[in-house]
């Protein structure tokens, strides 16, 4: 089994599709953290609070802990170790636990040696758990907040190797027509010669959540609405209407045309024929995206 092969076997916390990134964040931490310093052992103190960002910005609407992932990694295919200051093995996932003993975590020395032997490794390591867990819209926040510099390093076949399930190449094409090249939030369509710009096929429940890549999971958005929809700023209710977070806060005039005026506007239909937004998908993005409560 390669290493590609062991981080796809990671077994992550499942229930009625729930959404729990905890130990791919960690890992991409991991790996940025290898960019930077080769590896080095990482203190839970230093990373407690990078974690914890992480899993506010990327993970669930719920409230979760850095605790989870830097404890629960340790079972999975001889990734991650932890110790503390009495020696091999994690105290548990309890903040105030892997405090008191003074945890550290890093990555498995077989895994370091394959990562300094293959230069390439990090790239297709990190792209896997980019696109089996996260939208596309949101990768390179991701590898920002991280610190990974992945380059393009991955090539098509590469990449078409990493997953047996690819993604449909005709999704966006479909879903553009199907709403006839026009934002279904806020109207927008620009054209460059002749070519549609500024305008995304967007998953209402994700891809890489058994999202299928259909109209009636697809909506035609810009892409600012594109990234505020999968970052949870913006959501859909199950009459069809657009509702905005009541987290996001903005006192810019552009802010409040673009976005917080969109709450309770009726989301534009696709083609007379064509089927709308389902509702599950809709109820799967409020439940595990959608940063609730709504403002009315």
């Amino acid at each position: 089994m390669d290493w590609v092969e062991r981080v796809a076997c990671i077994k992550p916390w499942k229930r009625h599709g729930e959404r729990a990134p905890h130990k791919p964040l960690l890992l991409l931490y991991a790996l940025g953290r290898f960019q930077r310093d080769g590896g080095r052992p990482i203190p839970f103190s230093s990373a407690e609070a990078e974690l914890g960002l992480l899993l506010k910005e990327f993970g669930p609407p719920r409230r979760t802990s850095p605790g989870y992932p830097f404890h629960h990694l340790t079972n999975d295919y001889g990734l991650w170790l932890v110790e503390t200051v009495d020696g091999p093995g994690s105290p548990g996932s309890e903040l105030g636990r892997l405090r008191e003993a003074q945890a550290t975590g890093r990555l498995h020395p077989d895994l370091l040696r394959a990562l300094t032997d293959d230069s390439g490794l990090v790239a297709r390591l990190a792209r896997h758990l980019l696109d089996t867990n996260f939208e596309p819209s949101l990768h390179p926040d991701i590898c920002r907040h991280v610190g990974l510099e992945l380059n393009d390093q991955v090539t098509t076949a590469e990449q078409a190797s990493l997953s047996t399930a690819r993604r449909d190449p005709a999704f966006r094409e479909r879903v553009l027509v199907a709403y006839e090249y026009c934002c279904a939030f806020c109207a927008y369509e620009g054209w460059l010669d002749g070519t549609a710009v500024g305008l995304d096929a967007a998953h209402v429940r994700w891809w890489a959540f058994d999202g299928p890549d259909d109209v009636a999971n697809g909506l035609c958005l810009c892409a600012i609405h594109h990234k505020l929809f999968d970052k949870g700023v913006l959501g859909l209710t199950p009459e069809r209407t657009i509702a905005v977070s009541r987290k996001f806060v903005s006192r810019s005039p552009a802010a409040a045309q673009m976005v917080l005026s969109l709450a309770g506007h009726p989301l534009r239909e696709p083609q007379r024929g064509l089927d709308p937004v389902d509702g599950g998908h809709i109820d799967w993005h409020t439940r595990q995206v959608f940063r609730a409560p709504a403002r009315h």
